[in-house]
Order: structure tokens, then C-alpha cells, then sequence
């Protein structure tokens, strides 16, 4: 998760809080201050996966070559303009995502992989999928 995508899901926790589901954020490494420089940007708990299960048995990559798409230039000129920027620290090819998993029998409400570098999901997709969510009971 970038640091834009970071901020945009934060602004979701009060009323993630108010329906009692967590913001948490699953990272593969912690490479110097990396985390604590992300730590502004998320409002959520973030967790260290370093053995990557998370991420799952085939991990999806982009390699270098996703540099000359224009998708990734132009993520990467709207976080800019935004105010973001990122770090060349560490592991840096691996896609992430971002899940809204249900508890008991629910599983996952919401399922957003990262297709290119900066690609980022709809925070009222979030918000939509949120909203499915079942108590426990």
C-alpha cells in the first residue's frame, strides 16, 4: 500500500471504528525507518509479515520493466502532486492489495490487487463493502 492509498483509507477509521472493524495494515519488511515513516500517513495497526504468507503462495511481481508503463508514470505523478512520496528501501516488486475480510464465515467482502505500481482502490468500495459486513454473534 502506498502512502496516498495509506492516507485515503485512514480518513475511513472513525467510521470504521464506529461499526467496531479494525484498519490494519499487513507489510512484507521493515528495512530501516520505513515503518516509522509510514506511520503518519496509516491511522491503523501495521503488522510485519516477513515470511510474506500474507501475500500468498505465488506472489504477484512487476519487475523493472513496469517503470515504462504509463499507468505507473502516471500514479506516480498523482501521488506527487499530492504530496506523497515513496522510498526505494528493500523489496519494492511485490503488488499488494487491499482486503475487507468479514469475520466467522463471511471471509473476504472486498478484494483489491494492485495491477500496477500505485494502482489504488476506491475508498466507497471500502466504505460499500464495510457496510456488508455481519456481526457476530
Amino acid at each position: 500500500m502506498c502512502r496516498e492509498e495509506a492516507a485515503e483509507l485512514s480518513s475511513l477509521k472513525p467510521q470504521l471504528e464506529e461499526l467496531g472493524v479494525p484498519l490494519v495494515a499487513v507489510v512484507k519488511e521493515n528495512v530501516g525507518t520505513e515503518i516509522q515513516d509510514f506511520r503518519p500517513h496509516f491511522a491503523g495497526d501495521i503488522y510485519v509479515d516477513e515470511k510474506k504468507h500474507f501475500y500468498g503462495p505465488l506472489q504477484r511481481k512487476m519487475g523493472g520493466l513496469g517503470f515504462i508503463r504509463l499507468g505507473v508514470w502516471q500514479n506516480f505523478i498523482r501521488a506527487w502532486r499530492s504530496g506523497y512520496q515513496g522510498n526505494m528501501n528493500g523489496e519494492g516488486f511485490i503488488l499488494g492489495g487491499v482486503f475487507v475480510i468479514g469475520p466467522g464465515d463471511q471471509g473476504i467482502l472486498l478484494e483489491h490487487r494492485e495491477k500496477e505500481f500505485g494502482n489504488k482502490v476506491e475508498t466507497a468500495d471500502v466504505q460499500e463493502a464495510v457496510k456488508k459486513i455481519a456481526p457476530v454473534k
